[in-house]
C-alpha cells in the first residue's frame, strides 16, 4: 500500500521529474485493482491540499520542487499581503494587491516567487492557487441600495465590500450589522458576492456589538445536542467502589486548597505544600482528570478538538467543554471528592527537583480560596480573614516562601520576566462598560504562577524521556535580525545587551528588563523586546522555551480550557496505567496524530486571542464615549511619526494626532523617540506627563482619540496673525507667493491646507503617498494614523484573570500564551505589533518605523518624495538643512546663508521673497520679510519654481 509519506518522499528526492499517473503507478508496481484505485484517491486528495501539484502536461511534483511555496496569507488593509510559509526558515514572500488574484486573508495559498525587490533583495510573489479559504462569511454593517445592497466589512483586511442581490438580502434593513455567506470571491475588478445568512440587529443596539465579534472570529457559542447528550451522561458525584477499582492514591486526607479569581467557576488546579523533616520542601499539584470523563474520539472530544481553547470575552465566557462537565464534576469545587492526576516533587535548598512522582488520585479541597483572601493573609495581614482562616495561615505562608524561592531560581536561570500592567472592564447586566480596574499581581498570583511552571516543567522532562507521543509548549530563540534591530534600537537609550554574534542568553534580556525598571523608557523597551521574539505554540517536538529558560515545557495544568492539556493527560494516565510504556500501535497512532493537534491548538489560541482582544478594545472606547470633552492627566506611552499615544491612569490609551498639534510643527527623532517642535523646539518624549482631553471616540474603529489641553493655535508669522494649520504630513501651501502653488510632499496621509496669503496667491495642495510594505506604522500605531487590523497584532496578554500560571510563558510568547499576568497591548488600540511573520526583511520591529528597510516615499506636487531621485539632506534630526527659494532656512545657520554650493541670494530679492510677494510655503515659521530666514530652526524651506 503506497502512504502519503511514501509518495511524498520520493517526488522530493533530487532525481526526482514529473511523472504522470501512469508513470508513477509503473514505478510502485501497482498490479491490484483496488490499490490502484487507493493510490488515485490518494494522488486526488494530496493535489486539492496542495501538497503536490498537477501541471498542464498532467505531471505530479512536489511546490517546492516547482518553484512554488505553500503558506498563509496575511493581508494588509491597504490591500498588499505577505506569504507566511509553512518552511519555518523561508523568508516571508512579498504579494502585491493585483497579485493576491481572489485570495483573502488567513487563505491557504501556493505562491511563485517571481523577483527580487528592486533595492534591498527581498522575495516578491504573485497567488498562484488557493488551496484552502479561510473567510466563507463576513461580519459587517448592511448598505441597502434600492435594488441591491453591500457588507462593509468590520474586518479591515478584507478590503472590498460584499455585493448582495436584492433576493439574497434576507430581509435586512440599512443599518443592520448582518452574517454575509460568500458566494464568489473577488476576480479582478469584479467584488465578492454574498447573501445575508444571519441578521445581528442594528449595528447601535446592545449587544451586538459582541455577537459582531463572535460571528467575525466565527466562534461557536452552542454545543450540538449530541454534544451535550453525552456530557448529561456523565455521572456528578464518585462512588467509592470506583476509586477503589481504578486504583487512584487517596490524597483526601492531605491539606489541599485551590486559588482563583472571586469569578472563576472552572476550577482546574489544586496544590498543596508540607515541610519535610529533612528541610525539604514537597509540592503537590492536583490537576482535574478531565480526560477520564471526555474519552477520546468521542462527541465530546471531537467538539474540544474543534473548539481548541475556552474563550474569554469581556462580558462572557465560550467554554471548550459544557458547562456540566467544566463547572461541575471536573470542578475541584471545595469539599466534594474529585478525580485528579497529581504531580509530587520535592525541592532541596538549591530548588532542584531531588524526586518528583506522577499518579491518577483522589482530592478533596479544603477551602475554595481567592486571590484576594490569600493576598489579604499574606500580605495585607488582615486580621478578619487571617481568623477565618487560621488552620491554613501556616500553609500558605510555606507556599510563599516556596514561590519566592522558585521564582529567584527562575531568575538567576535567565527567564524573562516583563511586568505589563492588566486591567479589567467591569460590565453591566446590559454589557455596558461601566468602570476598567487594573489588577496588581500579588503574592497570591505569583504562588499559583511558580507552581504551575514547575509542575508544567517536570512533566514536560518526565514524558520526554520516556519517549512517548506527546504535546509540548515550545517558544523558538528570537529571530537574528529582529533582535539585531532591537540592540540597534535601545543603543539609542544608551543600553547594551551582552551576546556573541546573533545569540543571546534570555537572562542577558532580563538583565536589561531590570535595569530600564522605572525608567521612562520601560514600557517602548519592553514592547519593542516583545516584538523581537517569535510566538510560543504547541508542537509534538521538544525544542525547548526561550522566554523560562527551560529545556523542557508542556502545558499540563488547565485540561477543561486547553485541549492540549487535555490530550496529555490522557496519554499521562494511558502510560501510568500500561505500566510505563504504551503497546507499539498505540505509539505509532499517537504519533501520528500529535502534529495535527498542536497545530490545530495553536491555530484556535490565535482566535481566541484575537477576539479577546478585540472585545477589550471595544468596550475600552465605549466606556470613553461619554467622556468626551473631559481632560485627565496620562503618560506619552510611545512616539511615533503621525502622533503621539497617551496612556490613562485606567490602561485607556488614545492617540494625539500631528495634526493636533497646532502650536508647531513637530518632527518625529527617532533615536531619541521624541517629537521636536522646529519653531519652539518643544520636546514631547516617552514618559512625559501630560494633560488631555477626550477629543473624540469612532466606534467603527473602535479607537480614541486625545488632544493637548494646553495646546496653542500654529502661529504663522505675517504681523502676529494667528493661523491654524495643517499637521505633519497634511499642510500644504499657503495662499500667496504670485500666483505660484507651493507643495509640499506628505509623510503618509494625504493632506490640504490653505492659508490666508498675500496680494495675489494661488491655493497650495500636498499629497503624501506612503508605500511601505510590511506594517508601515511606524514604531507604534498604523500607518493611516490608527487604523486597526492593519496587520496583526499578537493577542494581548491579560486574559480577564482568569488564565492561570505560565505568566513569564504567555508574555514571553509575544503574549499568545494564556495565562500570563502581563500585558503586552494594555488598552484601545495601544501598542500595535508587526505584520508578516518577521522573516524575509519585512519585520516592523526596525525601529526605523517604516518596516520595508524604511521605505517611505512621499509624493508631492513640486517636491517630497524620493523614488529613487537625488533627497534632501537632513540633519540628525530630521529636519532638512538644504536651502530653497528665497535664502535657505538652515537648522543652527542663524544668518539664513544656505548652502554652501548655491549662490547667496540678495536680500529681498525675487519673487520667493516672503512678506509682500507672499511664501509658497503654508504656516512656515521663521521666514522674514527681506527673504533671509531669521530663525535657526526654520525647515521645509522649498526651491523657488522656475
Amino acid at each position: 500500500m503506497i502512504t502519503e509519506n511514501m509518495l511524498l518522499d520520493f517526488m522530493r528526492e533530487t532525481a526526482y521529474k514529473p511523472m504522470t499517473y501512469q508513470e508513477l503507478e509503473e514505478h510502485f508496481q501497482i498490479s491490484d485493482a483496488s490499490e490502484f484505485k487507493a493510490f488515485l484517491k490518494l494522488l486526488n486528495e494530496l493535489e486539492q491540499s496542495g501538497k503536490i501539484v498537477l501541471t498542464r502536461t498532467q505531471r505530479y511534483g512536489v511546490p517546492e520542487r516547482m518553484d512554488l511555496l505553500r503558506g498563509r496569507l496575511q493581508v494588509h488593509a491597504k490591500g498588499f499581503a505577505f506569504l507566511i510559509p509553512e518552511d519555518r526558515e523561508h523568508p516571508d514572500v512579498y504579494v502585491h494587491a493585483n497579485d493576491l488574484k481572489s485570495a483573502m486573508n488567513g487563505d491557504t495559498v501556493l505562491v511563485r516567487v517571481n523577483s527580487k525587490g528592486p533595492s534591498d533583495g527581498r522575495l516578491e510573489g504573485e497567488v498562484v492557487r488557493i488551496v484552502t479559504r479561510a473567510v466563507t462569511q463576513v461580519v459587517g454593517v448592511f448598505q441597502h441600495h434600492e435594488t441591491f445592497g453591500f457588507v462593509v466589512p468590520d474586518d479591515k483586511r478584507i478590503n472590498r465590500d460584499i455585493f448582495i442581490a436584492q433576493e439574497k438580502m434576507g430581509g435586512a434593513a440599512n443599518g443592520d450589522k448582518v452574517v454575509a455567506r460568500i458566494v464568489s470571491y473577488p476576480e479582478g475588478r469584479a467584488a465578492a458576492t454574498g447573501e445575508v445568512a444571519e441578521i445581528l440587529g442594528h449595528k447601535d443596539d446592545p449587544g451586538v456589538d459582541i455577537l459582531s465579534i463572535i460571528r467575525k472570529h466565527m466562534l461557536p457559542e452552542e454545543f450540538p445536542e449530541d454534544v451535550l447528550e453525552e456530557a448529561a451522561a456523565v455521572p456528578d458525584t464518585i462512588e467509592q467502589e470506583e476509586i477503589v477499582r481504578q486504583g487512584r492514591r487517596d490524597l483526601r486526607d492531605r491539606v489541599i486548597v485551590t486559588i482563583d479569581g472571586e469569578d472563576a467557576k472552572d476550577l482546574d488546579d489544586a496544590v498543596n505544600v508540607e515541610r519535610l523533616e529533612n528541610g525539604n520542601y514537597l509540592l503537590g499539584v492536583h490537576i482535574a482528570d478531565v480526560g477520564y470523563y471526555v474519552k477520546e474520539n468521542s462527541r465530546l472530544d471531537q467538539e474540544a478538538y474543534n473548539r481548541g481553547c475556552s474563550v474569554y470575552l469581556v462580558d462572557r465566557v465560550i467554554p471548550m467543554l459544557p458547562h456540566r462537565l467544566s463547572n461541575g464534576i471536573c470542578s475541584l469545587n471545595p469539599k466534594v471528592d474529585r478525580f485528579t492526576l497529581s504531580c509530587d516533587m520535592e525541592f532541596d535548598d538549591q530548588m532542584r527537583v531531588v524526586r518528583h512522582d506522577i499518579y491518577t488520585s483522589v482530592i478533596r479541597t479544603k477551602e475554595r480560596m481567592t486571590y484576594t483572601n490569600v493576598r489579604k493573609i499574606l500580605q495585607e495581614e488582615d486580621s478578619e480573614v487571617t481568623e477565618r482562616y487560621s488552620d491554613l495561615v501556616d500553609t500558605f505562608k510555606n507556599m510563599r516562601d516556596l514561590a519566592l524561592r522558585l521564582r529567584n531560581k527562575r531568575m538567576r536561570r535567565g527567564a524573562v520576566d516583563f511586568d505589563f500592567e492588566e486591567s479589567k472592564v467591569i460590565v453591566d447586566e446590559s454589557g455596558k462598560p461601566v468602570d476598567i480596574v487594573k489588577r496588581e499581581r500579588s503574592i497570591a498570583e505569583q504562588i499559583i504562577e511558580e507552581f504551575m511552571l514547575a509542575a508544567n516543567e517536570t512533566v514536560a522532562e518526565h514524558f520526554h524521556w520516556l519517549k512517548v507521543p506527546f504535546i509540548y509548549r515550545i517558544h523558538e530563540d528570537p529571530d537574528p535580525e529582529k533582535l539585531m534591530n532591537f540592540m540597534a534600537f535601545i543603543a539609542n537609550f544608551g543600553y547594551a545587551v551582552r551576546g556573541k554574534g546573533n545569540k543571546v542568553h534570555p537572562r542577558a534580556l532580563q538583565s536589561l528588563l531590570e535595569d530600564i525598571d522605572g525608567t521612562k523608557e520601560q514600557t517602548v523597551i519592553s514592547t519593542m523586546l516583545l516584538r523581537s521574539m517569535k510566538q510560543a505554540k504547541y508542537d509534538a517536538e521538544s525544542t525547548g522555551h526561550f522566554g523560562l529558560a527551560a529545556e523542557f515545557y508542556t502545558h499540563f495544568t488547565s485540561p477543561i480550557r486547553r485541549y492540549p492539556d487535555l490530550v496529555i493527560h490522557r496519554v499521562i494516565r494511558e502510560v501510568i496505567e500500561a505500566g510505563g510504556a504504551l503497546p507499539d500501535d498505540r505509539q505509532e497512532y499517537l504519533a501520528s496524530r500529535m502534529a495535527d493537534i498542536a497545530q490545530q491548538s495553536s491555530e484556535r489560541e490565535r482566535i481566541a486571542v484575537d477576539a479577546e482582544r478585540d472585545t477589550e478594545q471595544l468596550k475600552k472606547a465605549e466606556f470613553m464615549l461619554d467622556k468626551v470633552g473631559e481632560e485627565f492627566t496620562g503618560m506619552i506611552s510611545s512616539v511615533t511619526s503621525f502622533g503621539m499615544f497617551i496612556e490613562l491612569d485606567n490602561t485607556v490609551e488614545g492617540l494625539i494626532r500631528l495634526s493636533a498639534m497646532t502650536d508647531d510643527y513637530y518632527h518625529f527623532h527617532e533615536q531619541h523617540m521624541a517629537l521636536i517642535g522646529e519653531r519652539t523646539s518643544r520636546i514631547f518624549r516617552i514618559g512625559d506627563e501630560v494633560k488631555i482631553r477626550v477629543a473624540r471616540v469612532n466606534m467603527d474603529d473602535h479607537t480614541i482619540d486625545f488632544e493637548l489641553v494646553d495646546m496653542k493655535p500654529r502661529r504663522r508669522e505675517r504681523g502676529g496673525d494667528l493661523e491654524p494649520g495643517g499637521g505633519f504630513g497634511g499642510r500644504g501651501g499657503g495662499k500667496g507667493g504670485r500666483g505660484k502653488k507651493g507643495a509640499a510632499g506628505g509623510f503618509g496621509a494625504a493632506g490640504r491646507g490653505k492659508g490666508s496669503g498675500g496680494a495675489g496667491g494661488g491655493k497650495g495642495k500636498a499629497v503624501g503617498k506612503g508605500k511601505t510594505r510590511g506594517d508601515a506604522r511606524g514604531v507604534f500605531g498604523s500607518p493611516d494614523a490608527w487604523s486597526p487590523g492593519a496587520g496583526e497584532p499578537p493577542a494581548s496578554g491579560g486574559s480577564q484573570g482568569r488564565h492561570r500560571g505560565e505568566a513569564g510563558d504567555g508574555v514571553l510568547a509575544a503574549a499568545v500564551d494564556r495565562g500570563e499576568s502581563a500585558k503586552p497591548e494594555a488598552g484601545a488600540g495601544g501598542v500595535r505589533f508587526g505584520f508578516g511573520s518577521g522573516k524575509g526583511g519585512y519585520a516592523s520591529g526596525s525601529p526605523n518605523g517604516f518596516t520595508r528597510g524604511g521605505d517611505s516615499r512621499g509624493y508631492g506636487k513640486g517636491g517630497g518624495g524620493d523614488n529613487g531621485k537625488r533627497r534632501k539632506k537632513t540633519s540628525a534630526s530630521g529636519i532638512f538643512n538644504a536651502g530653497g527659494a528665497g535664502g535657505a532656512a538652515v537648522t543652527g545657520d542663524p544668518s539664513g546663508s544656505g548652502s554652501k554650493k548655491r549662490k547667496k541670494k540678495k536680500q529681498g530679492g525675487g519673487k520667493a521673497a516672503n512678506g509682500a510677494g507672499g511664501s509658497s510655503r503654508s504656516g512656515e515659521g521663521g521666514s522674514g520679510r527681506g527673504g533671509s530666514a531669521k530663525n535657526a530652526t526654520a525647515a521645509f524651506v522649498r526651491k523657488k519654481k522656475k
